[in-house]
């Protein structure tokens, strides 16, 4: 049975250990759990059988500027154990997030890879009604404009929101 809770302190050595494969770090969640702390970042962990098998962040005050202005809350940093994936834990942790966020926003917003690491995300994304936001692509932050060159990371990312109503 899946169970969807908030990070708690004493959960981040079993998330770190589940996504060390990841190359994800303690320090990482330690830094979530205080930023949780602070009210600036929610945690959804999920479990299965008592097994870390997913997480999300939504952060409520973005760094990516249009979604900061317009008080959009971002999904952030959203992961399932390799071994765990398919069987719709994504799903449930992306529901209960935007149940989160449609108590303080009438939208939610995403950002996504582009590169082929990214491409069951950018999919699970579309199924669900995200649409780009129009704004075109960021690199480390900063917009891409026609005739710019980028490096296909982690930081090459199309912006997605989604009305909540």
């Amino acid at each position: 049975m899946l169970a969807i809770t908030e990070l708690r302190e004493a959960d981040i050595v079993d998330v770190a250990t589940a996504f060390a494969v990841l190359n994800k770090s303690e320090r990482q969640y330690r830094r979530y759990f205080a930023e949780q702390q602070d009210g600036k970042r929610q945690v959804l962990l999920a479990r299965s059988d008592d097994e870390v098998c997913g997480y999300l962040t939504i952060v409520w005050t973005p760094d990516y500027t249009p979604f900061r202005d317009a008080a959009i809350p971002e999904i952030q940093d959203f992961n399932v154990v390799p071994r765990f994936r398919r069987r719709a834990i994504g799903t449930q942790l992306m529901d209960e997030a935007e149940k989160r966020i449609r108590q303080r926003s009438p939208t939610a917003g995403i950002g996504v890879g582009l590169f082929h690491d990214y491409g069951a995300a950018q999919r699970l994304y579309v199924l669900r009604g995200y649409v780009p936001d129009g704004r075109g692509i960021t690199s480390h932050g900063s917009r891409l404009n026609w005739g710019d060159a980028a490096k296909a990371d982690d930081d090459l990312v199309l912006w997605l929101t989604k009305p909540l109503s």
